[in-house]
């Protein structure tokens, strides 16, 4: 089922405090205070970026081991960010929520541990960035970007997916795994 990202638990969407004028703008990626005020850590320990063609759907992936959350932005270009809730004993088990992000509309998006995360770019040479609160490890995971039990409405492009994205485990396969009970509410 689809929710708006405040009807997910923990999920959290913030405007980037920017400042505009005639040169252009300058944006605030993050202040520790402001992250901290809305209840999402600071305490990052890895960035990650990628470049994405148009159509390049990114997802849906999660780590348990260590737990990673992450906070994501569009530096350039535009990307619909899906957030899928995978925390056993959730009442929310299952949903997703999309949002859009652009190098223009300044949303910045919080996943936290327990969410299975995924991106598609929607313009030509999409540029993302993901603070991480934990590096990867061996506890790495996803589930399948197209189940159809998810009833995600991915937009109207050519999907360019990975073998490892497209043989992903469907959300009920992924549950039924021991390894998804480190996601619990």
């Amino acid at each position: 089922m689809r929710r708006e990202w405040n009807e997910l638990a923990g999920l959290n969407v913030i405007t980037a405090k920017h400042y505009v004028d005639e040169r252009g703008f300058l944006l605030q990626s993050w202040v520790r205070a402001d992250l901290e005020a809305h209840g999402i850590p600071s305490d990052f320990q890895q960035a990650i970026q990628t470049w994405s063609k148009r159509g390049v759907v990114r997802g849906l992936h999660f780590q348990w081991a260590p737990p990673m959350g992450k906070f994501v932005r569009c530096i350039h270009g535009a990307i619909i960010d899906v957030v899928v809730d995978v925390r056993h004993g959730s009442p929310t088990l299952g949903d997703h929520a999309a949002v859009e992000l652009t190098d223009r509309n300044h949303q910045v998006i919080w996943v936290p541990p327990g969410f299975a995360h995924g991106t598609v770019a929607l313009a030509e040479d999409t540029v993302v960035l993901y603070e991480c609160s934990g590096a990867h490890g061996a506890g790495e995971g996803g589930i399948r970007w197209n189940d159809p039990a998810l009833g995600i409405a991915w937009p109207a492009v050519t999907p360019i997916v990975s073998e490892k994205d497209q043989k992903a485990p469907l959300l009920a396969e992924w549950l039924a795994d021991p390894r998804s009970q480190h996601f619990k509410v």
